[in-house]
């Protein structure tokens, strides 16, 4: 948001305006008294246990990457408590305060706040809708869940479409691919807060019911308990990745030092192994770790001695097989890091080739492990379709024509028909691996013709990749 262009900027304002109308309460509530079974005063200490919360999501001990949403029970405990404009106050009260980090600290403050006043406000006017008070102040448990349920789902639509908005807004009109890609994209994240919400949600419940029941607020707020520990594992997961992707970034990044050749090459095997791997239909966690394996394919280079990767002319045979030795570099260089898991088989095995030809072991056919065909496969494509000094990149028809003509010979047919369904549906833009040609110790810079062999596609011992 720090350059935010001008409509969304309008879009912001637009959401702020509507979120300060839904803070008026309507004229009957604001003479309400405790007869009338209107709660007005928790919206003081629900917000301030909401801006406390979130205080402490952000602190030092527990901060993770993505604190937001921490006290979501909070303000859900609201919207089931209270009528629409206090629950939306709650938010309002506890949201405002909060420090902001980034620029522009005044549109990120707003939109923060707006965006919850709205959400709480829609799901305590559904929750109100359909007799969720009444539930809740009944203590009828079966009652409350559903009208709970129908709350959190608003809820949790409302905050994508606003999301959904400001990310259209901030990256262009519309996602590449026009309308249907727009509304996939929100069907997907609202698919991927639904989950947790729906467990802030039955949170937020509890805390209303023990709110409402003989054993006060006192009780309610040992909700917040187990939630808090919940909350603090989560923390630590997201550290522990973090750590995970500063490792690879690092590993990566020294590749590139040393062999600038090839820059920016080991992301974009990691992006076609994730393709491959979700159109083979695997889990979120395995396609993860096939985006590592490709990510980190060549990081035994880092053994092998620049002079050999920057050579400007043939590899004699015993450079050659230095190079062919990077593969196990690699594989002792990652063996210890436990969570690549099957990503360390497919660094050692990413040249095997199914007829039995490649190095290092000459592995054929289904000895050689999945992962590793999904980045031969993947591996193979981006060398083909990057433009680099010694050579210019295909287009992405004639790369792909070429891994079916090397499919069954090379590499695993089931992979390379996976990668053109892939990109038959998503596209692929080539990238310039290396913008210049550098010159060797007498200024002179390499012919393509000596470094770019012709033949198979595969990553052959002498060729700049």
């Amino acid at each position: 948001m720090e350059a935010l262009p001008a409509r969304a900027r309008v879009y912001v304002v637009c959401v702020t305006l509507t979120a300060l109308v839904c803070l008026v309460p309507p004229p009957g509530l604001l003479s309400s008294s405790p007869a009338t079974g209107v709660p007005w005063w928790p919206v003081v200490p629900l917000a301030a246990l909401y801006a406390g919360c979130e205080r402490l999501a952000r602190s030092r001990p527990v901060a993770t990457p993505h604190p937001g949403g921490a006290s979501y029970p909070v303000l859900l405990a609201g919207a089931f408590l209270l009528p629409p404009s206090g629950a939306a106050l709650v938010a309002l009260a506890g949201a405002l305060p909060l420090p902001v980090d980034q620029r522009p600290y005044l549109v990120r403050r707003l939109w923060r706040t707006g965006r919850l006043v709205l959400a709480v406000w829609a799901a305590s006017r559904v929750h109100l809708a359909v007799g969720g008070r009444e539930a809740v102040a009944d203590c009828d448990v079966p009652g409350a869940l559903g009208t709970a349920g129908a709350a959190v789902l608003v809820f949790c639509l409302v905050l994508t479409l606003l999301d959904g908005g400001i990310l259209a807004l901030t990256a262009g009109v519309l996602p590449r691919g026009g309308r249907t890609s727009a509304t996939a994209a929100w069907w997907q994240l609202f698919l991927r807060s639904l989950v947790p919400l729906t467990v802030h949600g039955l949170a937020g419940l509890m805390m209303a019911l023990l709110w409402r029941s003989p054993y006060g607020p006192v009780a309610a707020l040992l909700v917040l308990l187990p939630m808090g520990v919940s909350w603090w594992a989560f923390a630590q997961y997201h550290r522990e990745r973090a750590a995970h992707q500063a490792t690879i970034r690092a590993l990566v990044q020294a590749v590139d030092i040393k062999d600038g050749y090839t820059r920016g090459h080991s992301e974009r095997v990691g992006q076609a192994s994730m393709m491959i791997a979700r159109e083979l239909g695997l889990d979120d966690d395995r396609v993860e770790v096939l985006r590592f394996a490709g990510i980190l394919h060549d990081v035994g280079k880092l053994g092998v001695p620049t002079r050999l990767l920057t050579k400007n002319g043939p590899l004699t045979p015993e450079e050659r097989r230095v190079i062919e030795l990077h593969p196990e570099y690699g594989h002792e260089m990652v063996r210890g890091i436990s969570f690549l898991g099957e990503a360390r088989a497919a660094v050692l095995h990413h040249h095997e080739r199914l007829d039995g030809s490649g190095y290092p072991y000459g592995l054929a056919g289904s000895q050689i492990p999945e992962s590793a065909r999904v980045v031969a496969v993947a591996d193979a494509f981006d060398a083909m379709t990057s433009t680099r000094s010694y050579s210019r990149a295909r287009p992405v028809p004639v790369a792909l024509e070429e891994l079916r003509r090397c499919a069954g010979a090379h590499f695993d047919p089931r992979m390379v028909a996976a990668l053109v369904r892939a990109i038959g549906r998503s596209g692929w833009r080539p990238a310039v691996t290396a913008d210049d040609v550098r010159p060797d110790a007498d200024g002179h810079r390499p012919p393509a013709a000596v470094t770019e062999p012709a033949g198979p596609v595969t990553d052959r011992p002498g060729a700049r990749r």
